[in-house]
């Protein structure tokens, strides 16, 4: 029988939220790996010398289906340092405001070079293996190689959609037949909440990206 085991971190959260104090559970990042005895395991740090599945940055119920859309996205946390130069140097590149790359990469792997999803999208900007051929992005690990991939599928949405940031990030999510099947964004929870975010952490940063300079 399949044992699992949980970090006391994780445990606190799930002890909190049966409390009806689920406001108190915070963002981490969620590692499963299997130890040596067979025991499944998560854990907020990520484990060494043995293989894992990185279920990326969540609450820490991720494990339990907790969504990273129930947040609020308006007060998240913003990361201004990580990756500076790579994104800025992919945006010029492809002609797209780094303010939103940076949202872009904030919403699909919170900066997470490694972040694997469950539907095999891969690195900052999650890019699918089709995808990854499209652009010839060799490495999806490599964050110049993954940036530059992503922020020029981000410039042909744009484009592609008169700068309308919200169908081209919905087509980012779900794939452009979906919009175009819907004409506009599709009606699926998932994009929606997508949408939603991109939007709210591009106003952000623009901002904050402004006031800096």
């Amino acid at each position: 029988m399949e044992r699992i085991s949980l970090p006391l971190t994780l445990r606190l959260s799930l002890l909190l939220l049966l409390l009806g104090q689920g406001s108190a559970v915070q963002a981490v990042n969620v590692y499963k790996y299997v130890d040596e005895d067979g025991v499944v395991s998560f854990s907020s740090e990520r484990p060494h010398g043995r293989s894992y599945q990185d279920l990326g940055p969540s609450c820490a119920m991720a494990y339990m289906g907790c969504e990273r859309a129930g947040w609020d996205w308006s007060k998240a946390p913003l990361n201004m340092d990580d990756y500076r130069e790579p994104i800025q140097r992919a945006a010029e590149r492809h002609g797209v405001d780094p303010a939103l790359v940076r949202a872009v990469v904030h919403a699909e792997s919170s900066f997470n070079r490694l972040a694997v999803s469950r539907a095999g999208a891969q690195g900052l900007m999650q890019l699918m293996p089709q995808t990854q051929r499209s652009y010839n992005v060799a490495d999806p690990f490599d964050v110049e190689a993954n940036l530059n991939g992503g922020t020029q599928l981000l410039s042909e949405l744009l484009k592609r959609y008169n700068n309308d940031i919200s169908l081209a990030a919905a087509a980012y999510n779900a794939g452009p037949t979906a919009v175009a099947r819907y004409n506009g964004i599709p009606p699926f929870k998932e994009t929606r909440n997508y949408v939603e975010r991109v939007n709210l952490l591009y106003t952000r940063y623009r901002a904050s990206l402004s006031a800096s300079r």
